[in-house]
């Protein structure tokens, strides 16, 4: 399909499949915040450039399943939806950006070029496993031809830090040579036997970020014994070498919990946490909540209190609820008004419990 032809063809609309519930009445308001979340009602592509910068990122848009309004029916035209978000989400990154995505294996797959061309390293995909009890024996394989689904995928990625335009591997090689000193050098300068040949400057797939008090050895090396003339060296702005502190900001944060895999194996959200129009008893709001645990492993790991997670696809927020209970900052858009009217209500009701506690 060319871009004229999509920009030319109508939004792609969920009539026909049918949703959990559509509420007829208008939301109360369009926007809600306190000192810890803020949500709004519409396009998160309105929204991105007043948000603060964030941390991490909890995507949990499109899944080609005709989920919500202006969902794709299928994953071929997902690239071209997720695209504009994308964009936005590394013009607003920083290279401590960690973005959790959440979606279906092929959704995933579709996907993953439109991230990489944004400067978007994956890092690991993390395999939410529902159970079999998830499809409750309602599955006729002979038809379907294939085993029945119980999963779901939360791939991580890392913003990819540069300076000067370089990747991080490739500017630490280049200022090295800029100080006219032999590669092998820099083993001496880290004290170690080969590491930093090795490791640290290599330009393929051996290479990892160095250890913070590895960069100031190299750095003060460099800067003791290179050429006067090129001074200083491994530098940002041109006037003094990088601190560790600064080299530090040139990561994402990550703390995983002990025994902790790349496959969860939780049941879909049940009794208490699932949402419904009349409380425990009522119909579910929405068909693919996230557990909040999940959400809190997510944000725990790649945060610290106190910065600011992105929800640019709400439904009912759970990012945001598990993200405040630890106490970091949210940002949040929801263009569903359904979901947005739950999520807010849900959103509201969690403040008020919180201040009781």
């Amino acid at each position: 399909m060319s871009d004229a032809t999509r920009k030319a063809s109508p939004a792609t609309s969920t009539v026909g499949r049918g949703k959990a519930l559509v509420r007829a009445e208008e939301p109360d308001r369009t926007r809600w915040s306190d000192e810890l979340s803020s949500i709004s009602l519409g396009d998160s592509l309105h929204f991105y450039e007043t948000w603060d910068r964030p941390a991490t990122i909890v995507s949990d848009g499109a899944y080609g399943v005709l989920g919500f309004e202006g969902d794709t029916s299928d994953h071929l035209d997902m690239p071209a939806w997720y695209e504009p978000h994308v964009a936005a989400w590394s013009k607003y990154a920083t290279p401590q950006t960690t973005l959790w995505f959440w979606n279906s294996e092929i959704g995933w797959a579709a996907v993953h070029p439109v991230l990489e061309r944004h400067g978007w390293r994956y890092q690991n995909a993390n395999v939410w496993d529902k159970g079999v009890a998830h499809i409750a024996g309602n599955v006729n394989t002979k038809r379907i031809r294939r085993f029945p689904v119980v999963s779901e995928i939360c791939v991580q990625y890392v913003f990819e830090a540069r300076i000067d335009g370089k990747l991080l591997k490739h500017w630490l090689l280049s200022e090295w040579k800029r100080t006219g000193l032999a590669v092998s050098k820099a083993n001496e300068a880290c004290g170690v036997a080969d590491a930093a040949t090795r490791k640290y400057l290599d330009q393929g797939h051996l290479w990892y970020w160095m250890p913070v008090e590895m960069f100031e050895k190299m750095v003060a090396y460099a800067n003791e014994y290179g050429r006067p003339d090129g001074r200083p060296y491994f530098t940002q702005d041109g006037n003094s070498p990088m601190t560790g502190e600064e080299w530090a900001m040139t990561r994402t944060r990550f703390d995983c919990p002990h025994g902790v895999t790349n496959v969860w194996q939780r049941d879909p959200v049940h009794g208490k946490e699932r949402i419904k129009t009349n409380g425990t008893s009522g119909k579910a709001i929405h068909l693919n909540q996230k557990p909040l645990d999940l959400m809190t492993r997510t944000i725990e790991a790649t945060t610290a209190p106190g910065e600011v997670v992105w929800e640019p696809f709400g439904g009912l927020f759970s990012a945001s609820v598990a993200a405040r209970r630890i106490g970091r900052r949210t940002f949040a858009a929801e263009i569903d008004k359904t979901y947005f009217h739950y999520g807010l209500e849900r959103l509201i009701s969690e403040a008020a419990e919180r201040q009781l506690i």
